[in-house]
């Protein structure tokens, strides 16, 4: 078992919660910026209340599968309820993948698709509009939004589908592990790296490098190094010589912005403390990330809440302490950009009942208030997702090719997790925890 001394002194240069180098020039205005454990905006604690709403492109693109006046009223709706933080993927890779969304920001051979990318730019104007912030990520481990397994399919003609009976659990994170090694496959993810954060937007004239409403890039949703320990350890130098060298590439190129991992946390380090050290440790990279998932991790039961919720709260408790303690012995900002609860009984239905969904909600946020209240690192969140008006097609809750775009991905229930427009009770939640966050007074909402 390796000790903390022994991870900072091989490899990789690095030390606890080390920052670049100072820039002689004062930070721009607007910008979110790191300072130890604190992000800042001018001089003043940024602290934030956010939201996942991946499919943002999506329904920003001037054509189908476009919808410009839903993207403002969601915009909209979320900033009434102090949500001002959205996390998007800034990408989305086409290949043979069963469930990855269509249509892609890109294919094998270069050319990209500039509708979506003009959604993404639509998305950005939209948010500046709000004063809003955006968390972008240039990649997926995962397969619905095509993701590290299509660049493994681009560079070697072969790929495996999540979920395949031949492939069961952990083979599929496993295969995606060689990524990391796979000089072609980084390669084109490298690409697409250069074209989306030196983008200039075609709508305002900005250079993304110069957009104060981008808070931050991030390497991929949800890396790992493998989906089990064996399989990871010959893979962990090439994994952390992708998170350092992704991270210099995208500082390089904007230099203002914050870069962070979109890890699940100890989660998606195989709950190696020494791994997520190692990994969060990196200078290149600003803050540390934690996701919450009781359902997905077999902590509930989605049709035993009453009986499994207790021992389940439990966990989350234990896991947002861990989280805490990693983060705080970095010496970085930490924020929980994913969590997500099942309704009650496990439907998928928007007229089903949040009961435990919204003390699930109230105990994350909870947490957060305590921890910045005792001088911990946590500094923001993004509840995973947001739905808003978009409602299943299709009585079996499956999402199909031109169907409206929801929070729940597609290869997922449509309803799932997404919070509603008409989740009031939900709703009710993020918003008092957002005037909590900022001092405001219950009449002032």
């Amino acid at each position: 078992m390796l000790d903390r001394r022994s991870i900072l002194g091989g490899g990789l240069a690095l030390a606890s919660g080390a920052a670049l180098p100072a820039s002689a020039a004062p930070p721009k205005r607007g910008f979110v910026t790191r300072d130890g454990a604190e992000f800042r905006i001018d001089g003043k604690p940024y602290r934030y209340v956010g939201a996942n709403m991946w499919y943002a492109p999506w329904i920003g693109a001037a054509n189908p599968p476009g919808d410009r006046d839903r993207l403002k009223r969601e915009f909209d709706r979320l900033a009434a309820m102090g949500v001002g933080n959205i996390r998007i993927a800034a990408s989305a890779e086409e290949g043979p993948l069963k469930h990855s969304v269509r249509p892609g920001f890109r294919a094998k051979a270069k050319g990209w698709n500039e509708n979506l990318l003009g959604g993404l730019d639509f998305t950005l104007a939209e948010m500046a509009k709000r004063d809003m912030k955006a968390v972008l990520y240039l990649t997926n481990f995962w397969e619905w939004s095509g993701g590290m397994m299509t660049y493994l399919w681009y560079a070697t003609g072969r790929y495996m589908d999540m979920g395949d009976p031949a492939h069961p659990w952990p083979d599929f994170p496993n295969a995606v592990s060689k990524f990391y090694g796979n000089a072609d496959a980084v390669g084109m993810y490298r690409d697409w790296i250069r074209a989306v954060v030196g983008r200039t937007n075609t709508l305002t004239g900005k250079r993304y490098r110069d957009d104060p409403t981008i808070m931050a890039w991030q390497l991929a949703n949800e890396p790992r190094p493998a989906g089990d320990m064996e399989t990871a350890r010959p893979v962990l130098d090439s994994f952390y010589r992708w998170v350092q060298s992704s991270a210099q590439l995208i500082k390089s190129l904007s230099p203002d912005h914050l870069v962070s991992t979109g890890s699940e946390g100890l989660q998606g380090t195989l709950n190696s403390r020494e791994i997520y050290i190692r990994e969060h440790s990196i200078p290149e990279i600003d803050y540390c990330t934690a996701h919450i998932w009781p359902l997905n991790w077999g902590w509930v039961d989605d049709h035993d809440l009453g009986g499994t919720e207790a021992a389940g709260a439990e966990k989350v408790g234990e896991y947002i302490a861990r989280s805490c303690d990693l983060a705080q012995s970095i010496g970085k900002p930490l924020v929980f950009e994913e969590f997500g609860y099942p309704r009650d009984g496990g439907g998928y239905d928007p007229a089903g009942s949040t009961r435990y969904k919204d003390a699930y909600y109230a105990r994350i946020y909870d947490a957060i208030g305590r921890d910045i209240a005792n001088g911990g690192p946590s500094r923001g969140s993004n509840f995973w997702a947001w739905n808003g008006e978009g409602r299943a097609a299709h009585g079996d809750h499956r999402w199909q090719k031109g169907d409206p775009l929801l929070g729940d991905p597609p290869h997922e229930p449509q309803g799932w997790y997404g919070v509603f427009d008409s989740d009031e009770s939900t709703r009710a939640v993020i918003a008092a925890h957002a005037r909590a966050l900022s001092g405001t007074p219950e009449s002032g909402a």
